[in-house]
């Protein structure tokens, strides 16, 4: 853990202190990841399969996939507004902390034997993980010396692998014990990842940077009674609407999933209207804004399909995938220790690729990274139509699925890091934690996309379905390096 790598006595972050060659807090925050990432995943590769599953909720596919695709959208939703709570009113190091505590109940309540109580286990976890995303990564940014510190990028590289650690175990961890002894075992398994993850924060903050402890923009006596009151009036409409709703019987499951689907694509939508109509704005930061438009629109629908091979590809694993190796049968979760392994494998292979280019004035710029993470993903999804049409009644090797997260973890790390790190290049200094937030919102929108499809009735995995997701984002990824220049101008100096 990080507090082997620190001494009591230690500066928050030295020159002298370093984790790789960074910053000292970029261990605490590593770890404290890690361990977010194996509770939440763990529990997500469960998700789809108790929903379906005879002895779980025992739902049909279609409404295993929405209720997936609300809840990742939810997660991703909450962190604008756990960005806002950073920059507003607790700080990211505190915030974060709460939020540990709140996803470590959420985890203890889906490990209930109670249906009424999973949902509410699952809203727990989701408000928890917005409030604790955009801070501990802007916390990341808060170790180096201003975006042209030239280890932030390779910074944000290793905090990925931490998340990618916690994502490869939790599935053979929690996944198996889910799957061959309890689900709600599972699910109690990931309260324990959340609650070692909490306590690594709390012994590891003094390694932080000072400004972690900030709150950049604190609310007024005004502004905080003001917006108490909208949200008391929010929450007084919702207790009114859903309990009129209850009372006359006409409450399904659509009234909660169909809302928070909607709001996953107005949301985005209307945050980046404000920001970039925001008067205090400089003409710099307003053109940032307007590139970065693109890098997010781009994200979306990378996320749209990506996010699926924790639902759609899941499914189809559970139906159509033969998962014994010598006769012995394996957890179907293991799956999603895929991508995670090979996120490990690769990103050093691509972080040393990226250096070598860079020495040669030869990088890739995020621009064209963004392009082929577009291309790779549609790539993926072209992939997984040969199973479709090859499985039938039966079953196919599992080394489809292999590729399939081959094609989509390549162009993940073309994207995804990059994203983070360009994100709080481009962000204005007011909306610093809350652009985090912004980019986590394309996670949303993709996922909004994915969810209400599949409210709709749509089996999203069918050929001619995959198909039009696959050729969008190719089309999308062509589109984006088509229109280069005209980003590279709108960034201004960022690169």
């Amino acid at each position: 853990m990080a507090s082997s790598l620190t001494e009591s006595s230690a500066p928050v972050h030295g020159p002298d202190k370093t984790f790789f060659g960074h910053p000292r807090g970029l261990a605490t925050l590593f770890m404290t990841e890690m361990w977010e990432r194996f509770s939440y995943y763990g529990m997500r590769a469960l998700l789809p399969l108790y929903l379906v599953a005879e002895e779980g909720l025992a739902l049909g596919a279609t409404t295993a996939v929405a209720i997936y695709s609300v809840y990742v959208a939810t997660v991703y939703l909450l962190a604008m507004p756990g960005g806002w709570f950073g920059d507003r009113v607790w700080g990211a190091r505190k915030t974060t902390a709460v939020a540990a505590g709140i996803i470590m109940v959420g985890h203890l309540l889906l490990a209930l034997p109670l249906n009424a109580i999973f949902y509410v286990g699952l809203l727990f976890v989701a408000v928890g993980s917005g409030l604790l995303k955009a801070n501990i990564s802007t916390m990341v940014g808060h170790l180096y010396d201003g975006p042209d510190d030239p280890r932030r990028d390779g910074g944000f590289t290793l905090f990925y692998m931490g998340i990618n650690m916690g994502a490869f175990a939790a599935p053979l961890i929690i996944g198996t014990i889910g799957q061959t002894v309890s689900w709600h075992l599972g699910f109690g398994l990931a309260a324990v990842g959340m609650g070692l993850g909490l306590l690594q924060f709390l012994l590891g903050t003094r390694h932080l940077a000072p400004e972690s402890s900030v709150v950049p923009k604190p609310l007024s006596q005004v502004e905080r009674a003001a917006t108490l009151r909208k949200a008391m009036i929010w929450l007084l409409v919702a207790v009114v609407f859903y309990g009129i709703v209850t009372l006359t019987g006409s409450f399904t499951l659509k009234w909660a999933t169909v809302p928070l689907l909607i709001l996953g694509l107005v949301v985005p939508v209307s945050v980046l209207v404000r920001i970039k109509r925001d008067k205090e704005l400089t003409a710099t930061e307003q053109s940032k804004v307007s590139g970065y438009v693109w890098f997010f629109v781009a994200a979306a629908i990378f996320w749209m399909i990506y996010d699926q091979g924790g639902s759609t590809l899941s499914l189809f694993a559970d139906e159509h995938v033969d998962n014994q190796v010598f006769g012995w049968e394996f957890p179907v979760s293991w799956f999603q220790s895929v991508n995670p392994v090979l996120i490990m494998a690769l990103a050093p292979v691509f972080a040393t690729i990226w250096l070598s280019l860079a020495r040669k004035d030869k990088e890739p710029s995020t621009i064209a990274k963004f392009a082929g993470g577009l291309a790779l993903v549609g790539i993926s999804f072209f992939v997984f139509m040969l199973p479709l049409v090859a499985s039938g009644d039966g079953k196919v090797s599992p080394w489809w699925l292999v590729l399939i997260y081959f094609c989509q973890t390549v162009g993940e790390l073309m994207l995804s890091p990059v994203g983070l790190s360009v994100t709080t290049k481009m962000a204005p200094a007011k909306y610093a934690s809350q652009m985090m937030g912004v980019w986590f919102l394309a996670v949303t929108a993709g996922d909004a996309v994915t969810g209400l499809v599949a409210e709709a009735g749509v089996n999203l995995d069918r050929t001619g379905f995959v198909a039009l997701e696959a050729a969008l984002a190719v089309l999308a990824g062509f589109a984006v390096y088509m229109y280069r220049g005209k980003v590279k101008q709108l960034m201004g100096d960022v690169r």
